[in-house]
């Protein structure tokens, strides 16, 4: 009987100090500024893809971004010939989110857009944290 009563010990401590891996249907916390970021680019890709008029890819923007974002977009869609969230004249099958950091009231968080070919695309974006509102968006650096 007390070898049990050492083994249900040493688990439970184990447990306690986050040792011991979560279940495999536990999904991982993401961060507030993940969770926005995460919803944008759902509702952006819904929009491009949509029949739906009152869901346009602009009115998401406008919800999400701020203006000054909003312009830099339309004007590197201008130069690029290439839907500026997206990054590509495709939509993405899928994505992902991963926090990168913060600093001075921000949130970098990375998107990894996944094509039908197989490869994939990162693109940074920065979250303000005072109100989730996206501030940036940019190729990875260099």
């Amino acid at each position: 009987m007390f070898p049990m009563r050492t083994a249900v010990a040493a688990v439970s401590a184990l447990a306690l100090a986050g040792l011991l891996a979560a279940p495999a249907d536990a999904a991982p916390r993401q961060t507030r500024a993940e969770d926005q970021v995460n919803t944008f680019f759902s509702q952006y890709r819904d929009a491009v893809l949509g029949p739906n008029p009152s869901t346009e890819p602009g009115r998401v923007r406008h919800e999400f971004l701020t203006t000054e974002l909003n312009n830099e977009l339309d004007a590197w869609a201008d130069s690029h010939q290439a839907d500026p969230v997206f990054r590509s004249q495709n939509v993405p099958n899928a994505w992902s989110v991963r926090y990168e950091g913060s600093g001075a009231g921000h949130s970098t968080v990375v998107l990894t857009e996944q094509w039908a070919a197989g490869d994939s695309t990162d693109v940074w974006y920065q979250v303000r944290l005072a109100d989730l509102v996206i501030d940036g968006l940019q190729d990875p650096p260099a």
